[in-house]
């Protein structure tokens, strides 16, 4: 009698959105279900866990705030070893996998070893978080460019939000800044940004905890110091963010601008 053939070895990178289950997609979900073991983060991925059955064995090799429960190449050598053995391997990852998620060195490291893989795309916080305070990442003439950054640098260095780009005719959302944000607010303000200039601050969007605020730049401190430590946390700048402050698009005096239009509107709707 011969042994079932056995697969070759492969690794499904999956992307957990912001943490809401609500927000995974449906291929994301049939991979976790198919998985035998998940390898996931620490932060964002607690309720989607919850939805797997109990033969999955789940391990937890996420990073908190700088504390690693996993060095990455250990990481990277647990992705090899499992899929090696034949195992139904699903590296989950909060958001989108290909957003700072250090895809690169597991790819990597699983391409040298002659491993398959594959990417199941996410939500990413930042879309996450601004659907959540209801605003556009885009305005038309003014945020034309949208871009990701990171306030997480390698020890001992700076982070500097001028050399990154964070410029106020763009919408820039700053991934993993907390530790960064006396960098921010003293660079934009060196750079010449106005004190009152608005940042949004989202932790944890779409998550049953999420808490969000809107902070003049000069206090960008003490409004990141009032959010929870224990949710990932975005910070929102640009033209898009002033919406939030001025009562957004659907200010009481844009309803009215629009009120005239819409009943000259009505004709039409009912022709």
């Amino acid at each position: 009698m011969t042994s079932p053939e056995r697969k070759a070895p492969f690794v499904s990178f999956v992307g957990a959105g912001p943490g809401d289950p609500d927000l995974l997609t449906l291929r994301a979900l049939r991979k976790l279900n198919e998985a035998g073991i998940v390898l996931h983060d620490a932060l964002g991925t607690e309720r989607i866990l919850a939805l797997l059955p109990a033969s999955v064995r789940c391990v937890n090799v996420g990073k908190r705030a700088g504390r690693h429960s996993m060095p990455q190449e250990e990481i990277n050598c647990l992705l090899v070893a499992l899929a090696q053995r034949g195992k139904r391997v699903v590296r989950l990852k909060g958001g989108d996998p290909v957003i700072f998620g250090r895809l690169d060195e597991e790819t990597a490291a699983l391409a040298a070893a002659g491993i398959g893989y594959e990417i199941v795309p996410g939500i990413t916080a930042a879309s996450a978080a601004a659907a959540s305070a209801g605003v556009s990442l885009t305005k038309r003439g003014e945020a034309r460019r949208v871009q990701f950054v990171t306030g997480h640098t390698r020890d001992g260095e700076t982070f500097d939000p001028v050399a990154s780009a964070v410029t106020r005719d763009a919408t820039s959302v700053i991934y993993m800044g907390r530790s960064a944000a006396a960098h921010i607010r003293g660079g934009l303000l060196a750079a010449g940004w106005p004190g009152d200039v608005p940042v949004l601050l989202v932790a944890g969007a779409s998550q049953s905890g999420e808490a969000r605020v809107t902070a003049r730049l000069d206090r960008l401190e003490e409004a990141v110091l009032s959010l929870p430590r224990d949710l990932p946390l975005v910070m929102i700048l640009g033209a898009a963010v002033v919406l939030v402050r001025e009562g957004g698009v659907g200010s009481a005096r844009r309803i009215e601008e629009l009120r005239g239009s819409s009943r000259d509107l009505m004709g039409y709707a009912r022709t």
